[in-house]
């Protein structure tokens, strides 16, 4: 089990500048180098209303955009609540980017009440994600809304 502790330190010193784009850039790499069996990570950012528009990440290329109205991604945006998935194949509207990923953690990415977007990660690992990874992997998220300087979309 990844030491999410040190994780977390690790993240709040690469973070060295409030610049989202080189944060989120910084933290898709981190976690997809030391967190194992994942093929994907990244930032979906909300735009414009009821839309997820890609953003960095470290993977394969990846569906864009992505409605609210669809996917994990999109259910995680829409409710601002994480989503853990054992199985997307179960999932009857996954978005399948890479037909390879099986698990799927979704942390919506919240500032000054306001979705800012979501950071997605995929695994080619059925139950992939436990309880443990989704609490280790929010508070890196906390890390990452903490030092980098976010702007929430607003309609």
């Amino acid at each position: 089990m990844p030491d999410y502790a040190l994780l977390s330190r690790q993240l709040d010193a690469l973070l060295d500048t409030p610049d989202w784009l080189t944060n989120s850039a910084q933290t898709c790499a981190l976690l997809i180098e030391e967190l194992p069996d994942l093929n994907w990570v990244g930032f979906y950012l909300q735009r414009r209303p009821g839309m997820l528009h890609l953003g960095p990440f470290q993977g394969k290329p990846a569906c864009h955009p992505i409605p609210f109205d669809k996917g994990v991604c999109g259910a995680a945006a829409r409710s601002r609540q994480t989503q853990r998935v054992n199985d997307v194949h179960a999932i009857a509207d996954h978005i399948a980017c890479d037909a390879a990923s099986r698990a799927e953690l979704v942390i919506p990415v919240v500032v000054d009440d306001q979705l800012w977007g979501v950071l997605d990660l995929d695994s080619p690992q059925v139950d992939r994600f436990t309880a443990e990874d989704q609490a280790g992997i929010e508070a890196l998220v906390d890390v990452f809304v903490a030092r980098s300087r976010l702007a929430a979309f607003v309609d």
